[in-house]
C-alpha cells in the first residue's frame, strides 16, 4: 500500500517529458537504466523484500535490514518485530544459511602455457547482513566473479602436473584469496570444490602416452628385478647345494676313517689276543715249541710253493732243499725275540717292585728264563 502510494506521488511530482530539457532527459534515459539493472541484479540475489505491516514475524536464518526514513535503522533477528508504518522500511533480506554457487567453465593457463578449461562450486555464508546489504551490491555475483578471477591467477602459478595433482591446494588457494577480498561484504568463502578440469585433446594424447611409456618401463623394470632376483636364487641354492655335498664328504670322509680305525683297530686286538693264546700255549704245553716249528715249516713250504703260481720270477733260498735247516733258522730266530721279550718284562716288573723281595723275584724270573732257553735249544 506504502509503495503504491509512493509511485502515485512520483508521478504527480515528475514532470511530462515534453516539458523536460534534452540534457534531462538523457539523465533520466541513464538513471532508469541503471536502476533496471541494479533491479535484475539484486532480483537474482534475493527475493521480493516484504512490506511494513506493523507487525512482522522473521524466519529463522534470516536476517532483515530495516531503513528509517531512508537510513539504516537495525537489523531484526528471527522472532516477532514491531515497525513504525511511513517511517520504516524493510531495505534488504540476508539469508544466512550457506549458499551454492556454480562457477561456469572458463578457461585459464598454467605456468607451462596449457590452456585448461575448468567449472566448480562456491559455498559461502553471509556472516555480517550489514556489510552484505551496503558493502556490495549483488554478493552472490561478485562472489562468483570473485571466483573465477582467483581461479585463474591460482592456476598461472601452477604447472599441468601440479594442477591435476593437487586439487585440494588449489581449493584451499582459492578459498584463502576469496576471504581476504571478500571482508568488507560480510561474506565468507566455506570452501571451493573445482568439479571438471579439461585439457586441450592433443594433451590428454600426449598424458595418455607419458602413461603408457611410465607403465612399459615399470613393467619392464619389475622383470629384470624378477630376473636378477631368480638368478640370484639360483646362485644361492647352488651356493647351498655345494655346501651340502661338501659337508656330506666331509662326514663320509670322517665316517670311513673311524670305520677304518676302529677295524684296525679292532684287528690288532684279536692278533694280540691270538699271540698271547698262542703265547701261553707255548708256555704252558709240553713240545709247544716243537709244534710251533712244525707250522712255520708247514707255512714255509706253503709259501715256497705259491711262489712260481703268483709270479714269473721266483726268488729261491740259498738252501731250498734244507727244509730242516730253513725251520731251525726260524725256531732260533723265534727264541730270540721271545727272550728278549721276557727280559723286557722282567726288567719292567724289577723296577716296579721294592726291596729284596723285588730283586729276589726279579732274579728268579731270569733264571727261570734261562733255563727255559737253553731246554728250547737243546731241543
Amino acid at each position: 500500500m506504502l509503495q503504491a502510494h509512493r509511485l502515485a506521488m512520483r508521478a504527480v511530482l515528475r514532470p511530462p517529458p515534453s516539458l523536460m530539457s534534452p540534457l534531462a532527459l538523457s539523465a533520466r534515459a541513464a538513471h532508469t537504466q541503471s536502476q533496471s539493472q541494479s533491479q535484475s541484479i539484486g532480483t537474482t540475489g534475493r527475493r521480493s523484500l516484504p512490506v511494513n505491516t506493523v507487525v512482522k514475524f522473521v524466519p529463522q536464518q534470516e536476517a532483515w535490514v530495516v531503513e528509517r526514513m531512508g537510513k539504516f535503522s537495525r537489523i531484526l533477528d528471527p522472532g516477532l518485530a514491531i515497525l513504525i508504518p511511513l517511517l520504516d522500511r524493510i531495505a534488504y533480506t540476508q539469508s544466512l544459511k550457506e549458499v551454492a554457487v556454480e562457477i561456469p567453465t572458463q578457461s585459464a593457463i598454467t605456468q607451462d602455457n596449457v590452456t585448461l578449461e575448468l567449472d566448480g562450486v562456491l559455498y559461502y555464508k553471509v556472516v555480517d547482513p550489514y556489510k552484505a546489504s551496503y558493502g556490495v551490491a549483488n554478493a552472490e555475483f561478485s562472489v562468483a566473479q570473485l571466483a573465477q578471477t582467483t581461479m585463474r591467477a591460482e592456476i598461472g602459478q601452477m604447472t599441468l602436473d601440479t594442477t591435476l595433482a593437487e586439487r585440494n591446494t588449489l581449493n584451499h588457494n582459492i578459498v584463502n584469496a576469496i576471504n581476504s577480498a571478500s571482508e568488507s561484504w560480510g561474506i565468507a568463502c566455506l570452501r571451493y570444490e573445482i568439479r571438471d578440469i579439461h585439457p586441450p585433446s592433443k594433451v590428454v594424447e600426449a598424458m595418455h602416452s607419458q602413461v603408457s611409456a611410465e607403465r612399459s618401463k615399470r613393467a619392464q623394470i619389475l622383470e629384470s628385478e624378477g630376473a636378477r632376483q631368480s638368478a640370484i636364487n639360483v646362485a644361492e641354492g647352488a651356493k647351498q647345494a655345494q655346501i651340502l655335498e661338501s659337508e656330506a664328504e666331509k662326514a663320509q670322509q670322517i665316517n670311513r676313517a673311524l670305520g677304518e680305525a676302529e677295524a684296525i683297530r679292532q684287528t690288532a686286538l684279536a692278533e694280540a689276543q691270538a699271540i698271547e693264546r698262542v703265547a701261553k700255549a707255548i708256555r704252558q704245553s709240553d713240545g709247544g715249541e716243537l709244534a710251533a716249528g712244525l707250522h712255520v715249516a708247514q707255512q714255509y713250504v706253503e709259501a715256497f710253493g705259491k711262489l712260481a703260481k703268483e709270479s714269473n720270477t721266483i726268488i729261491v733260498p740259498a738252501a731250498a732243499n734244507d727244509v730242516s735247516g730253513m725251520v731251525a733258522q726260524a725256531m732260533t730266530v723265534f727264541n730270540s725275540v721271545a727272550s728278549g721279550q721276557k727280559r723286557l718284562l722282567a726288567n719292567s716288573v724289577g723296577s716296579k717292585g721294592t726291596g729284596n723281595g723285588g730283586s729276589s723275584n726279579g732274579a728268579a724270573r731270569d733264571e727261570g728264563t734261562g733255563g727255559f732257553g737253553s731246554e728250547q735249544v737243546g731241543h
